[in-house]
C-alpha cells in the first residue's frame, strides 16, 4: 500500500545503465511511493528524453538522476517545472562537456561502431567506482550486465546527447523545489566541487558527500544514498 499523499518518484539512470542501477532504492523506498524508472535509450538528446519521460511520468512527481540521468532530471526542469514536487541531483554535474571529455566519448563511439562494444566496459570501469572498489567482480558484473543489456546502438545516442547537454548553470538558481545534491567522496567524473558547485546555486538544495565512493554511489554504497533520500523525500 503506498501511502496517501506521497508523490510517485522517477528516476533516471545513466549512460550504460539500465533500472539495476536503481535497485536497492526501488527495494526500500517503493513500499512508501510509486516508483518509475524512466526509459533512457530510444532517445539521441536529452530534450528527447525528457519529453519521453514526460510523456510517461504521472501529473506530479519527485524526480532522481544520476550522472546522465542528472542530465535528463534539469532537462526536465528547464521543460516542465512544475510537475516537479522534489529533485535529486546525484553524481552529476551541471556544466556542459568539455573537449577533452568528448573527445573520449568519441573514441568509445568508435569502438562500438567498429564492433568493439565489449571493449568500453573497461575503459569506464576504471573511473565508476572507488578504488577499493574496482576488485569487486561482483559490482563490476553487474555494470557490465546493465551494459550488455543497453546495448552498442544506444550507448552511442546516449554519449551523443551528453556531448550536446547545454550548461544548465544558468538555470540552477530558478529551481525553487526541495533538491538534494549527492555526491560520492571519491568520483572522478563529477567530482566533489561539481556539487558543491550545483548545491551552491540551488537556492532550497542540501549537499550530501557519501565516503568511500566513487560514482556509482548508489550501487556503491545503497545505504547511505536511501538514507538521503528518505530525507529529501520527507523534507516540506
Amino acid at each position: 500500500m503506498h501511502s496517501i499523499g506521497t508523490e510517485p518518484l522517477v528516476l533516471v539512470p545513466g549512460l550504460n545503465c539500465t533500472a539495476t542501477l536503481f535497485a536497492a532504492q526501488i527495494r526500500a523506498l517503493s513500499a512508501e511511493r510509486s516508483v518509475i524508472v524512466a526509459e533512457n535509450r530510444l532517445d539521441d538528446t536529452l530534450e528527447g528524453m525528457a519529453r519521453r519521460l514526460l510523456a510517461q511520468a504521472p501529473e506530479r512527481f519527485a524526480l532522481g538522476g544520476l550522472s546522465m540521468g542528472g542530465y535528463v532530471a534539469l532537462s526536465v526542469m528547464r521543460l516542465a517545472p512544475e510537475r516537479v514536487t522534489r529533485l535529486a541531483l546525484l553524481d552529476t554535474t551541471a556544466r556542459p562537456d568539455t573537449e577533452e571529455a568528448s573527445a573520449n566519448r568519441r573514441r568509445l563511439i568508435a569502438l562500438a561502431e567498429q564492433g568493439r562494444f565489449e571493449d568500453v566496459h573497461p575503459v569506464l570501469w576504471q573511473r565508476l567506482v572507488a578504488r577499493e572498489r574496482l576488485s569487486d567482480r561482483a559490482l563490476e558484473g553487474q555494470v557490465r550486465g546493465m551494459m550488455v543489456e543497453t546495448g552498442a546502438e544506444a550507448f552511442i545516442r546516449q554519449q551523443r546527447a551528453i556531448m550536446a547537454r547545454p550548461d544548465a548553470r544558468p538555470l540552477l538558481p530558478h529551481i525553487g523545489v526541495p533538491t538534494l545534491v549527492l555526491v560520492g567522496e571519491e568520483d572522478q567524473i563529477t567530482p566533489l566541487p561539481i556539487a558543491e558547485e550545483m548545491a551552491a546555486a540551488i537556492p532550497a538544495s542540501t549537499l550530501v558527500v557519501v565516503p568511500r565512493c566513487g560514482h556509482l554511489s548508489t550501487m556503491e554504497q545503497p545505504e547511505a544514498v536511501n538514507a538521503a533520500l528518505a530525507h529529501w523525500l520527507a523534507r516540506g
